[in-house]
């Protein structure tokens, strides 16, 4: 029997005229990175699993696509040595001595990996956007998948907040040229780890920022519960709750927490940590009024993102008409390269999530109609010499910069016009024997129904007709 054609769970195709609007996507990203003076790297789908683990926190390693190594990965591999006192297999630990890469779970680790690797050839800051695939071990479900494309911008050897102003001018004017309205959220790492030593919890940082990542999908009760389970107490849970749910403007929600990082919580306690994060928070603010960003800016203090490099401010953008998770978000790392040997390297980035991007531009009917074919002009086969007529044509039209075809086959044109529909061409020239013998070349808007002839040498008229 025939094998059932099918691809791996959270994994998608992506036919012609998706890829025509993917790429108008990425083009648009792109232009915007260029604008503002980021040049392209690339790096490999795989990495050497040391470069991997440990960099995005335990939820995060349990995400890795492991790659088993190479001709017989289980030689000399005594298994009953990693069997656990339950008799259940510690695959964690098999997984270390069978498998040597993985797949890139995000871009920035390979980054920080890159600019050590090749720093001597790198001037700082140096300013870098990567639009490739990355992979992710995660449960599929809408607007998650297993393999999906992000678009990354970094900024690496400066502690500057003009780079992440720029990284909010860069969303900002992203999202406005794709015509979609979003919310671009802004918390600081660093008045989280004040929130858990005025909470008397320093050391619960991590579950408590882990916890906190989640309050948009569980809510706050649930979120409450988790930090119970990870052993912060009622008292800790008492500070931190009403931060989670503080209202106001950025000006505002500073200028209330500014007192409780001063020793004005529950617990007395004083927090140099959590000051300089509102410090940071109040100046970015303030870079973001005067920049005139066009998209809504909100402070947003139960904004945690999950991953355990970030060290000062984190971003995260979510569309106001679509209803998906975080499309865009980033932070601020300050010593990511220092795992791979160069210490005290600050850098910040932003991730856009090219696939739930792409669902909530094609949710919101937000692609361009011309995208969505590459073909402007369909030649319709009206025979051999008619077809040997039209080469040149053709070959004006495509070197003036309009994509055509000839069909190529003898059908009839019935056939040729479900053709040009089906692939959202918006020209036809049907040139028979009677134009050719004239020295002319027939055009026809398809969406209007109004028809032309030209002079075969005509590439001007027909530029204007066809624009």
């Amino acid at each position: 029997m025939a094998q059932k054609p099918s691809i791996p769970k959270g994994t998608r195709d992506f036919g012609p005229a998706e890829m025509a609007a993917r790429n108008y996507m990425f083009d648009t990203i792109r232009s915007v990175f260029r604008e503002f003076g980021y040049s392209p790297v690339e790096t490999p789908a795989m990495e050497n699993l040391s470069t991997l683990l440990g960099k995005y926190g335990d939820e995060g390693d349990k995400l890795l696509f492991r790659i088993l190594n190479s001709g017989d990965a289980f030689s000399g591999i005594d298994l009953a040595s990693y069997k656990m006192e339950d008799g259940q297999a510690d695959s964690r630990s098999l997984s270390l001595k069978i498998c040597e890469k993985g797949l890139r779970y995000d871009l920035t680790v390979p980054f920080a990996r890159f600019v050590v690797q090749h720093q001597n050839e790198l001037s700082f800051p140096f300013k870098r956007y990567q639009i490739q695939p990355v992979w992710r071990a995660d449960r599929p479900q809408k607007g998650r998948y297993r393999e999906f494309y992000q678009c990354d911008a970094d900024v690496i050897g400066s502690k500057s907040l003009i780079n992440e102003l720029e990284l909010v001018q860069i969303v900002d004017k992203v999202f406005s040229l794709f015509g979609v309205d979003v919310v671009i959220k802004i918390n600081n790492r660093k008045v989280l780890a004040g929130l858990a030593e005025i909470a008397g919890a320093p050391d619960k940082v991590v579950d408590m920022t882990v916890a906190i990542d989640k309050i948009d999908k569980v809510g706050l009760d649930a979120v409450k519960q988790e930090m119970k389970e990870k052993g912060l107490d009622d008292d800790a849970i008492a500070v931190i709750e009403p931060v989670l749910t503080l209202k106001g403007s950025a000006r505002e929600k500073i200028s209330a927490m500014r007192p409780l990082m001063d020793g004005g919580s529950v617990s007395g306690a004083v927090s140099e940590t959590g000051l300089a994060g509102l410090d940071e928070l109040e100046e970015l603010f303030g870079l973001v009024a005067a920049a005139g960003i066009s998209q809504e800016v909100e402070l947003d203090l139960s904004l945690a993102r999950g991953l355990n490099y970030y060290t000062g401010a984190i971003f995260e953008v979510k569309a106001r008409d679509f209803q998906i998770g975080s499309i865009c978000g980033g932070g601020r790392y300050d010593n990511l390269t220092g795992i791979f040997g160069l210490p005290d390297m600050s850098g910040v980035g932003i991730s856009f999530g090219a696939d739930r991007i792409y669902d909530v531009l094609k949710g919101l009917g937000k692609f361009p109609e011309d995208v969505m074919s590459a073909t402007k002009v369909l030649f319709a086969y009206m025979g051999g010499e008619e077809t040997m007529y039209l080469l040149p044509v053709a070959k004006a039209l495509r070197d003036a910069g309009v994509p055509c075809e000839i069909y190529p086959d003898q059908v009839k044109l019935k056939k040729q016009f479900d053709y040009a529909d089906r692939k959202s061409i918006p020209f036809i020239s049907i040139t028979g024997e009677e134009e050719r013998l004239k020295g002319l070349v027939n055009l026809k808007n398809l969406s209007t129904g109004e028809q032309k002839s030209f002079p075969a040498g005509d590439i001007d008229g027909m530029l204007a007709f066809i624009s």
